[in-house]
Order: C-alpha cells, then sequence, then structure tokens
C-alpha cells in the first residue's frame, strides 16, 4: 500500500535528488516492501490488528521527514483515516489471485496481462538509478503474478517509431533542434502521469535489440508511424561509438499522410521499408503498426 508517508517522502526527495519520479510514493513503498515492513493490501481486513505495526511504520517515516528532509511530519491519524477508507475496496475486490489464475490456465482460456512502463526504466535492466521501483519487463510478471514462464506463449513488445523519455536519466539519441520539437508538436509528447514534456528523439535500434532480447518479444507493434510522415529523411541509430555517441543509418522520408491508411501494403513504400528495416535488425517481426490514436488506426500484418 501507498501510505501518505511514502508521497511524503517521495516528493522531498526528488527535489534533491532529481531522479525525476512521479511523486507519488511509488519509490518509498518498493523500499518497505523489500525491507519487509510494509502494509499490504490484505492487512486492511484487520485494522486493529495493524495498527501497532502501522504506528512503527508512520514513525519511521516521520522521521525521515523530519530529520533527513526538514519537512512536515504526517499525523498518524491521518494515515489510518486513509486506510479505513479503503476497507471497502478491500472488501469488494480481495481474491486468491494465484488460485484464480491456476484455474484459467487449467481451462485453457485466454489471459492477457499488461505491464506498465518501459524496459528502460526496470530497476534491475533499466538505465539505472533513473528507474522506477518495479520490474518493467516481461519477467515482473512472473515476479508480480506467480505465472511461470511456461505459461506465457507470446510476448507483444510495444515500441513508438521514434524513442521518448520523461524524466530525467540517459538518452543516446535525444534531439535538440527543430526535429525534436517537432515530434513532440506532432506526437502530444507529454508524461501521462506528470504532464512533463516528454524528450524526442530518433528511434534507438541499439537499445530496442537489448529489449527484445531481455522481453523475449515474439512480436513488435510500431506506433505513431504517423508523426514522422512530415520529415524528409529518417535517422535510426544502429550502434555506439566508443565514446557512446549514437552511429545513425539514414532512412528516407515518405512526405505522406498515412494516418488514413489501414493496409500494409498501402503505405508509402519509404513507410514500408522503415518497418522492414526495423524488422531486420532486430530479428522480429513487426506485426502491428499503428498509425494513428484512435482503434481504427491500426494495421495488422499476417
Amino acid at each position: 500500500m501507498i501510505l501518505p508517508t511514502h508521497i511524503a517522502i517521495d516528493q522531498v526527495r526528488d527535489k534533491s535528488e532529481g531522479i525525476g519520479t512521479t511523486g507519488r510514493g511509488i519509490g518509498p513503498a518498493y523500499e518497505d516492501k523489500v525491507a519487509r515492513r510494509a502494509i499490504r493490501f490484505g492487512d486492511l481486513q484487520d485494522l486493529d490488528k495493524l495498527q501497532g505495526r502501522l504506528e512503527k511504520l508512520v514513525d519511521y517515516h516521520n522521521k525521515i521527514l523530519v530529520h533527513l528532509y526538514d519537512a512536515e511530519p504526517i499525523p498518524f491519524e491521518d494515515v489510518m483515516d486513509e486506510l479505513r477508507n479503503h476497507q471497502g475496496l478491500f472488501q469488494k475486490f480481495h481474491s486468491g489471485t494465484q488460485d484464480l489464475l491456476r484455474g484459467w490456465v487449467k481451462e485453457n482460456k485466454k489471459i492477457i496481462f499488461e505491464g506498465a512502463q518501459g524496459s528502460m526504466l526496470d530497476i534491475d535492466h533499466g538505465t539505472y538509478p533513473y528507474v522506477t521501483s518495479s520490474s518493467t519487463t516481461a519477467g515482473g510478471l512472473s515476479t508480480g503474478l506467480g505465472v511461470g514462464p511456461k505459461y506465457v506463449d507470446t510476448i507483444l513488445g510495444i515500441t513508438k517509431a521514434y524513442t521518448t523519455r520523461v524524466g530525467e536519466g540517459p538518452f543516446a539519441t535525444e534531439l535538440f533542434d527543430a526535429n525534436a520539437d517537432q515530434l513532440a508538436k506532432v506526437g502530444h509528447e507529454f508524461g501521462a502521469t506528470t504532464g512533463r514534456p516528454r524528450r524526442c528523439g530518433w528511434l534507438d535500434l541499439k537499445a530496442l535489440e537489448t529489449i527484445v532480447f531481455i522481453n523475449s518479444v515474439t512480436t513488435l507493434c510500431i506506433t505513431k508511424l504517423d508523426v514522422l510522415d512530415g520529415f524528409e529523411e529518417i535517422q535510426v541509430c544502429i550502434d555506439y561509438d566508443e565514446e557512446q555517441n549514437p552511429i545513425y543509418k539514414t532512412l528516407p522520408g515518405w512526405e505522406q499522410e498515412t494516418s488514413n491508411i489501414r493496409d500494409f501494403n498501402d503505405l508509402p513504400q519509404a513507410a514500408q521499408d522503415y518497418i522492414l528495416f526495423i524488422e531486420g535488425v532486430l530479428d522480429c517481426p513487426v506485426g502491428i503498426v499503428s498509425v494513428g490514436p484512435s482503434r481504427d488506426q491500426t494495421i495488422y500484418r499476417a
């Protein structure tokens, strides 16, 4: 459970450390999880039994706020009141999820799992320390839900036709010119949670190659192809030099609208070639291409 004290710590800490978190308390909550002092969803079943543990935890958090960050403490009753307000969620949604999933697997039901955040934000495999606090790669499915890898038969990797990043951290192909402005403006690149402008750059196939491998991606979905419609030339990072600067391959743009196209073969030849180039470098099929935000602006390849 993310407590008000977690949020307070996250917000004051990021002002001094500059990681670029969302300020929602996620990192501090994960710290408590790993330290085995966290409050879990099942604890909402009996708040009287929980009170002693919670008092110690809030006291610990307040010592961090006051003595480390010179911030205001959070009253214990404020935290307790919030958990009381969440008891209805427990009554409505608590479930033995592992038994539920095991039953579905035995019944050969189709189950779709959706991961959040990019693979380069993974706590183990991302651009540490500019990462989130969870496993955002496909392996997080097994560690987070308890579903063994052999029960996963398809892994769909989703990437934009260019690269973006919210917050701080390394970004090899980041642009600082008119091309960056065009990508941001046409692509409406603002963080979904924070509203912060996203940093924009050309597609980094070297990083994407790693991502395909660590996730065992079986099929790729390329989104926002239409954002590249106005470029005369498009660059793609295919490697890095000794100083980790990107090495680019320049491909011709198509300078035609693609948002109204629904069949891959109807795309401009240069757009088809761009997708096929990505597919060839990564040795991974591109099964889906998106050319707009609407559901019907999706191209499926056989």
